[in-house]
C-alpha cells in the first residue's frame, strides 16, 4: 500500500492545488473543520476556489480565513450568518454565492460519492433554490433535480485514523465529514489521534482507507463558535 502519512498539512497538500479550483471541507460550524489543510491552502496562494462546505467559517477561523484574503470566489453553502466579511464581500458583488438547503447540500456530496450524477427531491420547490433548475412531477408532486457533487478536493477532520487512512470521527464532526471524505478527486484528512493499522474496531470506522488518499496528524484549536452563558 502506498504510504498515506505526511509530515504536515503543506506536504500533504503538494501537488493538488491549483487556481480555479474546487474544495470541499468538512465541518459543521466551527466543530470538525480540517483547520490545518484551510490554513495551508492559504499560505498556498491559491486562488479562484469554488469551496462546499456546510459553513464559511468565522473572519478569523475555519474558511473565514481564505475570505480574509481572497482566495474563494464562490461559496456553495447552507448557512453562513456568523461571518461579517463574507457578507461584505457577497453585498459588494466580490464572492458569488450558491445557497442549498442543508439535506440537499448532504445528498449532494452522498449522491457524488456514490456515482450518482443526479436526484430529484421536493426541498426547494417553488423558491428560488429551484430556479433555472429541471423539475418533474412523481405521482402529481412536483420534485426539483440536483445535481452530485464532485470536487478537485476534498478536506476532511477526523478524531482518530491510521496509517492507511481509515477514519473514526467524534460526535458532531461525523455530519459533514463522511459526505465529504467521498465526494473528493483526491481526498486529504487530519486526525487528532494517529494509531497503529489493526488498532481501530473495523465496525465503528466511517471513512473506509480506500476513499482517503493522504493523511496527517494535526494541532486544533477547537474554538467555539457561539459562547452562551448564564449567571450560575
Amino acid at each position: 500500500m502506498a504510504k498515506k502519512t505526511y509530515a504536515d498539512a503543506s506536504q500533504a497538500l503538494e501537488g493538488l492545488l491549483f487556481d480555479g479550483m474546487t474544495i470541499a471541507a468538512g465541518g459543521f460550524g466551527l466543530c470538525g473543520i480540517p483547520e490545518n489543510l484551510i490554513t495551508a491552502i492559504r499560505d498556498s496562494g491559491v486562488k479562484d476556489l469554488t469551496v462546499y462546505s456546510n459553513n464559511a467559517g468565522v473572519d478569523d477561523f475555519g474558511l473565514g480565513v481564505l475570505l480574509q484574503t481572497k482566495q474563494v470566489k464562490k461559496m456553495v453553502s447552507s448557512y453562513v450568518g456568523e461571518n461579517a466579511e463574507f457578507m461584505r464581500q457577497y453585498l459588494s458583488g466580490e464572492l458569488e454565492l450558491e445557497f442549498n438547503p442543508q439535506g440537499t447540500l448532504a445528498e449532494r456530496m452522498r449522491a457524488g460519492g456514490a456515482g450518482i450524477p443526479g436526484f430529484y427531491t421536493k426541498t426547494g420547490v417553488g423558491t428560488l433554490v429551484a430556479e433555472g433548475k429541471e423539475t418533474k412531477e412523481f405521482d402529481g408532486v412536483t420534485y426539483v433535480l440536483e445535481r452530485g457533487i464532485v470536487v478537485d478536493l476534498a478536506i476532511v477532520k477526523a478524531w482518530k485514523g491510521d496509517a492507511h487512512g481509515n477514519l473514526v470521527y467524534r460526535k458532531t464532526a461525523r455530519n459533514f465529514n463522511p459526505l465529504v471524505a467521498t465526494c473528493g478527486k483526491t481526498t486529504v484528512a487530519e486526525v487528532e489521534e494517529l494509531v497503529e493499522v489493526g488498532q481501530l474496531e473495523p465496525d465503528n470506522i466511517h471513512t473506509p482507507s480506500v476513499y482517503v488518499q493522504r493523511l496527517i496528524k494535526g494541532d486544533h484549536e477547537k474554538r467555539i463558535e457561539q459562547r452562551t452563558t448564564r449567571v450560575a
